[in-house]
Formats: structure tokens, sequence, C-alpha cells
């Protein structure tokens, strides 16, 4: 099993900034890839962001291309990301997760409990 524990979210005014911690732990030998998800009050959980660790490729939502930055210490199991300019409808409960590259973030197994995020306009 595979344990994930998100720290950093906290209230925000719009137009400032956080930056979300996760940490990994367990059994993390078959996952090669950790991103981010979020999740907003009476909608789906959506994708925002990935790291492969094999050459550190990133992958962003649009609609947060250009203000959000992943990155990430696989030697740590560690992964961050930098939330920039942010708008009212980034507040979500945002949940970490890892797992294999060759599938898609939204079906991977091992996610963590999520931290909330409020950015207040």
């Amino acid at each position: 099993q595979v344990q994930l524990v998100e720290s950093g979210g906290g209230l925000v005014q719009a137009g400032g900034s956080l930056r979300l911690s996760c940490q990994a732990s367990g059994r993390t030998f078959s996952s090669d890839a950790m991103g981010w998800a979020r999740q907003a009050p009476g909608k789906e959980r959506e994708f925002v962001a990935r790291i492969i660790w094999s050459g550190g490729k990133t992958y962003y939502a649009d609609s947060v291309k250009g203000r959000f930055t992943i990155s990430g210490d696989n030697a740590k199991n560690t992964v961050y990301l930098q939330m920039n300019s942010l708008k009212a409808e980034d507040t979500a409960v945002y949940y970490c997760a890892t797992g294999p590259r060759a599938i898609t973030t939204m079906r991977w197994q091992s996610w963590g409990q999520g931290t909330q995020v409020t950015v207040s306009s």
C-alpha cells in the first residue's frame, strides 16, 4: 500500500499564491509518476497536473496552465504544486496521487486525503 499526505492548503485572496506538498510512503516502487487533482463542491474530481519522474515531463489542465507548476523530488517521493495568480474558481479540495505513467492520472489507485484550498474574491 501507498500512503500520501498533503499539506499547504489554506485561505488566500484572489491573485495570491499557495504551495502544496505531498509526501508518499510505503510501496511506491510501482509508481513512476505523481500528480494532483481537485474537487470543488458539487463537481466531479478533475485532473490538475502530473509529473513523470523519468525525464521530469509535466502535464497540466488547460485551466491552470501558466499559473500552476508541479515539481518534485523522486528520491524523497515528494511532489509540490506551486499555485500562483489564484482565482475563486480554484477553490477546491486538492488531492495528491501516484501511479504508473502508462495509466491516466484519474484512474490511479493511490490517493491522499486532500487539502482544502479556498480563494476569496
